[in-house]
């Protein structure tokens, strides 16, 4: 009765899935059109992230700073179906990296950190998400490369900026999963998905 690889997986995914929540993000934008009229614009946009860390009455959650970007209102879906109001507490657009806070006083599992300097190219990854209103997600995949580096974002102050040191996986990240976690087989977080 020995275990398979795919057994192996499924109890990662088992051990990390309470972890992963929805963000969901109400936001109202001033757009200026072709003719140099500003009007609002109202919309919506969701994605994945993760608890990472406890204290008495908060949760922290870290997310993909596009997810957030010009909240109006956040609101976190938990894996029990609970939503929770949010509160961005810091962000950084040129890693698009956001955190985040929820009151809950209860007992919610956060997520082992590992290493992201010791994954190998070719280790497998999962990639789990929790998009709004369609469950969990989660994709397999190899890592890549290590160390990749894209250019041409923007920092806040508007200058170009260049990301360094992403994880590529071939791990398909759907819509929705932005901001959700990257685990090696041992279900400890390496990566934030983008």
């Amino acid at each position: 009765d020995s275990e398979t690889p795919d057994t192996e997986l499924t109890k990662v995914v088992d051990k990390v899935m309470p972890s992963i929540v929805s963000v969901y993000n109400d936001f109202t934008e001033e757009v200026q059109n072709f003719y140099g009229q500003t009007f609002t614009r109202q919309g919506e946009s969701t994605g994945s992230g993760i608890i990472i860390g406890k204290t008495d009455s908060e949760l922290l959650i870290v997310t993909n700073n596009h997810v957030v970007e010009g909240a109006d209102e956040i609101v976190v879906k938990l894996n029990d179906d609970r939503e929770l109001k949010g509160r961005v507490i810091g962000t950084d657009p040129s890693t698009d990296l956001a955190l985040l806070k929820i009151e809950g006083d209860d007992e919610f599992p956060t997520i082992p950190v590992g290493n992201s300097d010791n994954l190998k190219v070719g280790e497998w990854v999962l990639a789990v998400g929790n998009p709004f209103n369609l469950s969990s997600t989660v994709t397999a995949g190899i890592v890549s490369a290590k160390a990749r580096s894209l250019g041409g974002g923007r920092a806040a102050n508007g200058q170009a900026a260049d990301i360094q040191s992403f994880i590529q996986t071939d791990a398909a990240i759907n819509q929705g999963n932005s901001g959700g976690a990257l685990v090696n087989a041992r279900g400890e977080l390496v990566g934030i998905n983008a």
